[in-house]
């Protein structure tokens, strides 16, 4: 049997850098969110981007307040 041009061979054996990552993930947290429907977690991720945009304006908001004299 030939192996096709592209095939690139992987090896099986864990990465030691994402094990080592691996101990810092929350797993509980990605059940929870598996447990959501793709429209809820769009939703989520949406209500996410409002909330850093909101932040993001606060702090430049706070910025120019400290540069009035």
């Amino acid at each position: 049997m030939q192996r096709p041009e592209e095939f690139v061979p992987v090896s099986l054996e864990p990465d030691p850098v994402i094990e080592y990552y691996k101990q810092f993930i929350d797993r509980s947290l990605l059940r929870e969110n598996l447990k959501l429907t793709p429209t809820e977690r769009v939703r989520k991720m949406q209500e996410m981007g409002r909330v850093y945009a909101e932040l993001r304006r606060a702090g430049a908001r706070l910025r120019d307040d400290r540069r009035t004299p």
